[in-house]
């Protein structure tokens, strides 16, 4: 049974009172790309999900972590009240400012004083987010948990399973999942830990939980959970699971921009006091990680001239070209111009797509005249990578604000200013905020422009293809730089623990 917070008890059918389980929930989401210059501002944070109290509630993901807690809870048949502290979703990027981390940090210390007496904690965090002097986010906002409740109140962590698994996070959980799938499953996550929380807040379960750390850095191309390495390394996993040997099982290939000083892979076994049986099949799950490492650095992109010549080609349909460096959603910054520049090259014969962000030319752009024509120096503007293109175009639309998008796990994108300029056969979506990178059809037709209609769509992604199925399922991966490129050799790695596969020779992981 779910109970509002402030209500504690209820009668049952003899008179006597059944005292309610009562869960905090504190919900904070940011995937950080340390290669990305540009802070993430509390703005970032209000433009998504910034909430404090009740109106966690009021405003609830039906696809995200809160309504699978909210369905466990619902069927547990206990009689649990849910105490919302803090939801603060941010769309990944660059460090998280000083100011921002002390206010998240503070927003948690307020609603946990306020909240009074809990019997457990459930936090949904990402796992990979990194502020200015601060490598690992969740482990400081895990320990000003602890700092406020002691270390008696059990707690229950959900991650990304991109996540960067570290010492503080593990020594300040009790039990902790991380999401089965890539695109992600939070909604099953987030109910399938809470069932196990309440478990554990009531006693029922007693977790207990393994640890492994592999020096091991792979780029996004062999990611996605349906296939290939990944597919067998989760399927391992859930083999554990299936057969009741782990209460649950989280693997973490961790996202590869992140240059903090405790990265690598991770692989967490959760088993019912079951110490040595956790311990086993960790190392098992490691080995096996470690036995596939060459597969998971196999590339699957081609250069920029081959990519276009490719979905340029006349007897394919729409081909979805996968911009690996400036994937937004991994946290780049979406000015890359990089495939913008070959694209107005080409002598091409059909139209494309291309999204790119420039807060100044999104700016200039909404106060200039529908069919007018103008030119600009365009995208380049963030970080090294990438270099400004001038461009002579037609400006054919201009909006602002946010635009819902179904199926997005937030439901709605502020993309601030945001024009469409049309140069020959390549059209441009220029916004002033990276929004989502041009991945969901919604972004165009919010101006106006059906994106069915062109042969090629440059996508700021790597893997969130799902949104474009309704137009084509055939996309091909870019060799491009960028803060999320798949070369990782030649990041500028500078904080990373060494020796780390692949970047240097490694002939067994527990070396």
């Amino acid at each position: 049974m779910l109970m509002a917070a402030g209500s504690t008890t209820r009668p049952l059918d003899d008179g006597t009172v059944n005292h309610s389980m009562r869960v905090a929930l504190i919900h904070v989401m940011q995937e950080t790309d340390t290669f990305n210059p540009v802070l993430t501002t509390l703005d970032g944070f209000r433009n998504v999900a910034l909430l404090e109290g009740h109106s966690v509630l009021d405003r609830v993901d039906p696809a995200g972590p809160i309504a699978g807690c909210i369905d466990a809870v619902g069927t547990s048949g206990k009689n649990v009240e849910i105490v919302p502290i803090i939801r603060a979703d941010a769309q990944s990027g660059g460090r998280l400012s000083v100011d921002t981390l002390a206010m998240l940090s503070e927003m948690i210390v307020r609603g946990l004083r306020a909240a009074g007496k809990c019997d457990g904690v459930i936090m949904f965090l990402h796992g990979a987010a990194s502020a200015v002097d601060v490598d690992d986010v969740e482990g400081a906002l895990l320990a000003v948990v602890r700092r406020e409740l002691g270390s008696e109140i059990p707690l229950a962590l959900m991650l990304d399973h991109h996540a960067n698994v570290t010492i503080e996070m593990m020594s300040h959980t009790n039990v902790l999942m991380a999401f089965r799938t890539q695109p992600h499953d939070p909604f099953e996550t987030g109910r399938d830990l809470t069932k196990i929380a309440l478990r554990t807040f009531s006693g029922e379960v007693q977790p207990t939980m393994a640890w492994r750390k592999l020096p091991m850095i792979t780029h996004q191309e062999q990611f996605l959970t349906a296939s290939g390495p990944m597919k067998e390394w989760f399927d391992h996993a859930r083999r554990f699971e299936s057969e009741g040997r782990a209460l649950t099982v989280s693997l973490f290939p961790m996202q590869p921009w992140l240059d903090v000083e405790e990265a690598g892979w991770s692989i967490v076994v959760v088993t019912d006091g079951d110490a040595a049986s956790a311990e086993q099949m960790a190392d098992e799950l490691a080995d096996h990680a470690w036995s596939m490492r060459e597969r998971f650095m196999k590339l699957d992109n081609l250069p920029v001239d081959r990519a276009i010549a490719f979905a340029d080609d006349a007897s394919r349909g729409a081909v979805l070209l996968s911009d690996t460096g400036d994937s937004v959603l991994g946290g780049s910054t979406g000015d890359s111009t990089v495939i913008l520049r070959e694209l107005l090259s080409t002598d091409l014969r059909h139209r494309a797509l291309v999204p790119v962000t420039d807060p100044n030319v999104a700016r200039h752009l909404s106060s200039a005249d529908i069919g007018s024509t103008v030119t600009v120096e365009l995208g380049g503007w963030a970080n090294s990578f990438y270099k400004p293109v001038k461009v002579t175009a037609v400006l054919r639309a201009q909006r602002s604000g946010a635009v819902a998008l179904d199926g997005l796990p937030q439901g709605s994108v502020d993309m601030g200013d945001a024009a469409i300029l049309e140069a020959g056969n390549v059209t441009m979506l220029v916004t002033e905020t990276s929004g989502v990178g041009g991945i969901h059809p919604g972004v165009y037709r919010h101006l106006g422009v059906e994106p069915a209609d062109f042969k090629m769509i440059v996508m700021k992604t790597a893997s969130n293809f799902q949104y474009m199925r309704g137009i084509t399922t055939e996309f091909v991966r870019v060799a491009t730089p960028g803060p999320t490129q798949s070369d990782v050799h030649s990041l500028p790695w500078t904080r990373i623990p060494r020796p780390m596969y692949p970047l240097d020779a490694m002939e067994d992981w527990r070396a």
